[in-house]
């Protein structure tokens, strides 16, 4: 029942209101059998609307989703003297039996300021050199607990002599002074196990000079 104040309630012939202005029904019944399409203006409110009316669809960024699995990590090497004749590398080596294949998203070359320089790119090569593993290592998502160990090495080496042998030196990049060479490749170069993506920096228009720079990579580890 509902009630109308100052003797307002409407005249009702078969349930239907004589003194409206549409066919509205005012009986509890019809009330809820029409309440998707009135919202009556003296407090009854349909439990409708209270409905969840949206769906969601997000479009998540591959690294962002890699991220929130526990899969992408980052990391550098800092300060690798090169010049005077002689070379520096860094690379993300994939061991053998790691259990994972290793997408290279982002990498970049920055830092030297004082010459202009020539860095290559080497896919499975093997590299000149004493090699160094880079403690500068991290996973991307830091809220995991206990946080994700990387199965790829961030390896380097400074003031080598040579170039990589064997495996295929995929492109160049050159760079003047003080620019920083970075691009994001989108996890496209992929490594198995015992593979592995190499940066060379050298500086062949001022090979007298001696120089420094850092290699920075973005990657992550998907489980064979």
């Amino acid at each position: 029942m509902f009630n109308y104040p100052n003797g307002n309630a409407p005249k009702l012939y078969q349930n239907k209101a004589l003194n409206t202005n549409s066919d509205i029904l005012y009986s509890q019944e019809n009330l809820q059998a029409y309440n998707q399409e009135y919202v009556p203006t003296f407090g009854y409110t349909p439990t409708s609307i209270y409905k969840p009316s949206i769906n969601y669809n997000v479009d998540v960024p591959i690294n962002l989703a890699k991220s929130l699995e526990g899969k992408y990590f980052v990391g550098y090497a800092d300060y690798l003297p090169f010049g005077e004749g002689t070379n520096a590398w860094a690379r993300l080596y994939n061991p053998p039996y790691s259990g994972v294949n290793l997408h290279v998203t982002v990498w970049s070359v920055s830092d030297i300021s004082q010459t202009s320089f020539t860095a290559q790119f080497w896919f499975n090569s093997t590299p000149p050199g004493f090699v160094e593993e880079s403690n500068f290592v991290t996973p991307a998502n830091t809220t995991l607990s206990p946080l994700p160990t990387p199965k790829i090495k961030l390896q380097y080496a400074v003031s080598t002599k040579g170039f990589p042998t064997g495996g295929v030196r995929a492109f160049i990049r050159r760079g003047q002074p003080g620019t920083t060479l970075v691009d994001d490749e989108q996890g496209k170069f992929i490594f198995p196990p015992g593979g592995s993506f190499l940066i060379l920096l050298f500086n062949p228009q001022t090979p007298s000079l001696f120089v420094s720079g850092s290699i920075a990579f973005g990657w992550w580890e998907e489980p064979i």
